[in-house]
């Protein structure tokens, strides 16, 4: 149990905070708070100012404006940072010839924790068998672990991590999940970003989402979903031509169609189940299947993000304009050609 818990762990609070680079703006007068017990998401598309954000946070950018504190202080104020924020910025900040356990011990040593700290916090992270390997012969998902072991060195009150679960196997992913939220369910203040919408649904309690540089929500999972669209309810029954006739009587839109078995169903937009249900029972009607079908995190994304992303492909295909006619013959991994012109701002 850490020494911390059951104390008053402040959140992280940022106020009006802004980066410009060159005159171009990449966060734009952010304002959000992270609260203590709970995992916050922190989503936006690419070029959003999401990575931006958080090296502000921890005094690796300076804002242009605004400002943004832990605890009511700035990163740099703390006498032993390591040990109230703990960060997964860039996982291949390490060097490559330097062994895992001698990385972490380096930090351990230049911040004031026991070799017996490294261990732990690389039997926490499942490297303690590879702890003697390179660093840079690690995997990217391997190369992701050793960067949370560094994150834990000062068992830390506050966590910033950037694409924690990048490279990750679905193991790998699911370790994270479950470590992150049990972080969370010690009172420890919790900030993870992530492309992987579906995960982060499965991760996230709250969610701060920007785009261009703005806020666009700041509110809980359930809430952001339930904001962004609508509520349709799936009818199956042996009567579902009296079911259409009394939808009909209370002029509700309605489509007939096929599941995935081939079976009848009535879809019912903007209708939650109890009230589908509650006229299903007014008339009599036995129903086999009634289910409520919302919009996924990643869809509820979209619709809130979609004039906010930076770069869009078209869907043509080979052959069509704006694609090539033949296949790249980039290596596996390479940028293809241009890429260099796509690199997102911000990030």
């Amino acid at each position: 149990m850490p020494a911390f818990y059951g104390k008053l762990v402040r959140m992280i609070k940022v106020n009006s905070l802004s980066k410009a680079y060159g005159g171009t703006t990449v966060v734009d007068n952010l304002d959000f708070e992270v609260k203590p017990g709970i995992v916050t998401g922190f989503l936006g598309p690419n070029g959003a100012g999401k990575s931006t954000t958080m090296r502000m946070i921890v005094g690796l950018d300076t804002p242009t404006s605004g400002s943004a504190l832990i605890d009511g202080k700035r990163y740099a104020d703390f006498d032993r940072p390591l040990t109230k924020v703990g960060t997964l910025l860039d996982a291949k900040w390490v060097h490559p010839n330097r062994s895992a356990v001698n990385h972490l011990r380096w930090i351990a040593a230049a911040n004031g924790f026991s070799r017996k700290r490294v261990d732990e916090v690389l039997d926490i992270v499942g490297l303690s068998n590879v702890a003697g390997r390179k660093a840079g012969k690690f995997s990217l998902g391997m190369g992701q672990r050793l960067g949370l072991a560094a994150a834990l060195l000062g068992d830390p009150e506050v966590l910033i991590l950037d694409e924690p679960v990048n490279g990750l196997d679905p193991e790998g992913i699911r370790w994270v999940r479950d470590f992150v939220r049990q972080l969370a369910h010690e009172g420890r203040t919790v900030l993870i970003s992530s492309h992987l919408l579906s995960e982060m649904a499965q991760t996230a309690d709250h969610l701060v989402v920007i785009g261009k540089g703005k806020l666009v929500a700041d509110q809980s999972v359930h809430e952001f979903i339930k904001s962004s669209s609508e509520t349709t309810t799936i009818v199956r029954s042996e009567h579902l031509a009296e079911m259409e006739n009394a939808l009909r009587e209370e002029a509700v839109n309605f489509e007939r169609t096929k599941d995935v078995e081939g079976r009848d169903i009535l879809v019912v937009p903007d209708h939650d189940t109890d009230w589908v249900g509650g006229l299903a029972y007014t008339y009599g009607l036995r129903l086999n299947e009634l289910s409520q079908k919302s919009a996924s995190l990643e869809e509820a994304f979209m619709q809130q993000t979609g004039h906010s992303v930076e770069y869009q492909a078209k869907t043509a295909g080979v052959g069509e304009p704006g694609m090539p006619a033949t296949p790249s013959t980039a290596a596996p991994g390479a940028p293809a050609a241009g890429a260099e012109n796509r690199i997102e701002k911000g990030e």
